[in-house]
Parts: C-alpha cells; structure tokens; sequence
C-alpha cells in the first residue's frame, strides 16, 4: 500500500481517538475521506497497543468489508477493551499507551514452508478446528528465526508447538504495512 506519512498520521489519530472515546474523553473525530481517499478502502487492519514497550493489546481483522476508518475505529477499540489477554485500559494509562496499526493484504496460501521469509510474512494457520495468527513483525521483536516463529503461530492456535514438523500445515501468509506513533512523532 502506498501511503503518505499525512495518511499514516490521520488513520493512528482514528485510533487513539477510538480508544479514548471508548474511555469517554475526548472528542469524536471528524472523518475526512475526501483529502483522505485511501480511508474509504477496504482491507484487514490490526491495531497494536504496547505499554512501556510491551504488548497491552492487539485485535483486527484479517478482512474487512467495512471501510478502513471504520476497521480501524473498531479494532482500536477491541484491543483497547476487549483482548482477553488483558484488563481493558484504563483513562491514566493513556499517555503511556502508544499505538501501532498494521494494514494488511489479501491473504494467500502457502506451498511450502521455504515460501516463508521472516519479517516479511504474517502467518495464518487453520488447522483440526483451531486457527492463530501472528504478524510480521511479531518474530523481528523477538528475534525468532522462522522455525521459532511456526512454532510460536502452532502455539497461538492452541496446537502443538512442534506441529508443522510432523506435517504441513494448512497456513496462509499475508504482507502487512505497519507504522506506529513513535516513528511519525506522535
């Protein structure tokens, strides 16, 4: 996706603005998707929550019919309040909350697992009625290599961390461009 810094800038304001709204400051914010076109498009976006440098929330979607502003309003909200690995946010742990949205392509499916390149793939694996996701960046932050990295995605999904050893599994890979408010100085 090619997208200015402006455009950047405009869709993680959406979701700070969500979050806080959610919480009841703030005000409602003014979508102006005639400067900014690219917000009437559709696309599965992720919207990333750290505190201090730590995961506090991350909820999206893999696809979405609804237009981009409107995946990204509520995917901040859920990752703000609804992501069951953590306690909602709460109003004084806003300032130190910084957020990161990844937008995400359509995803395709993997051949092998050398189709796999680290950084550059998010992973999808639907496998024996369980399925987890994990984004690109995900084995970059902590340095996985790309056996870690299906082993930490079988993980997700609840199966065996060794899993896709014994077989090859049922995986969907995605790109995904991601930015967040320390790099564009919010």
């Amino acid at each position: 996706m090619n997208l200015t810094k402006d455009d950047k800038r405009v869709m993680l304001i959406i979701a700070r603005r969500a979050v806080e709204n959610n919480l009841g400051i703030g005000e409602p914010i003014k979508i102006d998707t005639f400067n900014f076109p690219i917000l009437k498009e559709r696309c599965g976006a992720f919207v990333t929550l750290t505190k201090n440098r730590q995961l506090r929330g991350c909820i999206g979607y893999i696809l979405s019919n609804d237009f981009l502003y409107e995946t990204i309003h509520d995917a901040a909200i859920q990752a703000s309040s609804r992501d069951p690995r953590f306690s909602p946010v709460k109003k004084n742990e806003l300032k130190d909350i910084k957020l990161e949205i990844s937008l995400l392509s359509v995803p395709f499916k993997m051949n092998s697992y050398d189709d796999i390149i680290v950084g550059t793939h998010g992973l999808i694996v639907s496998e024996n009625g369980r399925r987890g996701l994990l984004l690109p960046q995900v084995p970059i932050e902590h340095n996985m290599d790309k056996d870690e990295y299906l082993s930490s995605l079988c993980l997700k999904a609840g199966l065996s961390p060794n899993l896709w050893k014994e077989k090859v599994l049922n995986i969907e890979m995605f790109t995904a461009t991601v930015f967040n408010e320390e790099e564009l100085g919010i």
